[in-house]
C-alpha cells in the first residue's frame, strides 16, 4: 500500500517537473506605423514618438501582469496616431513663433492583433481623442495621449474588446 501511495506522488511530481507552466503574462509588442514614424521624424520628434511607443508597452504590461488576461499569448500593436495637447520640443524648434502656452486636443490611435496561446488571432483597434478643448489648457504635451494608453490597457486588461470592425 506504501508503495503504491510512494509510486504515485513520485509520478505526480515527474509530471509536474516536465509539464512546462504557462506563462501568466502575455507579451507586448509595439511598433510605430510608418506614418507615424514620418510625421515624427518631420514635425512631432523622434524621441518623443519612441517614448510613447514604451510608455504603451509599459502600461498595456502592467495591467496584463494584474489581471492574468492574455496568459501565454501576444498583443502586437502598432501606434497609428498620436497628437499632443502642447507643442513638443521639435515643433517649438521648427516654429520660432510658436509658444509653450499653445493647447489643443490631443489622443492617440491603436491597432494591431492580438494571437492567443491557441493561435487564435483577433484584431485591435482603438482611439481616444479628447473631445472638449476647455480641459486643454491644463494638460502638459503628451496627457492626452498618456490618458488613451491607460484607458487602453485598463480596457484590455479587463477583457473589453476593442475588434477592428
Amino acid at each position: 500500500m506504501r508503495l503504491i501511495l510512494l509510486s504515485s506522488l513520485a509520478a505526480l511530481a515527474a509530471g509536474s517537473a516536465t509539464a512546462a507552466p504557462l506563462s501568466t503574462v502575455g507579451s507586448v509588442e509595439v511598433t510605430i506605423a510608418p506614418e507615424l514614424q514620418k510625421k515624427a521624424e518631420k514635425d512631432l520628434g523622434v524621441k518623443d514618438v519612441d517614448r510613447l511607443a514604451t510608455e504603451l508597452r509599459k502600461d498595456v504590461t502592467r495591467e496584463l501582469e494584474r489581471t492574468g488576461v492574455m496568459a501565454g499569448g501576444r498583443l502586437e500593436l502598432v501606434l497609428t496616431d498620436v497628437r499632443p495637447n502642447r507643442p513638443t520640443f521639435r515643433q517649438l524648434g521648427n516654429k520660432p513663433g510658436l509658444s509653450y502656452e499653445s493647447f489643443g486636443i490631443g489622443g492617440a490611435t491603436i491597432d494591431g492583433q492580438a494571437v492567443s496561446v491557441t493561435g487564435e488571432i483577433t484584431p485591435i483597434h482603438f482611439q481616444w481623442y479628447e473631445s472638449d478643448i476647455g480641459e486643454a489648457w491644463t494638460k502638459s504635451t503628451w496627457s492626452d495621449a498618456s490618458y488613451a494608453f491607460n484607458r487602453f490597457a485598463y480596457g484590455y486588461g479587463r477583457g473589453e474588446s476593442y475588434a477592428a470592425r
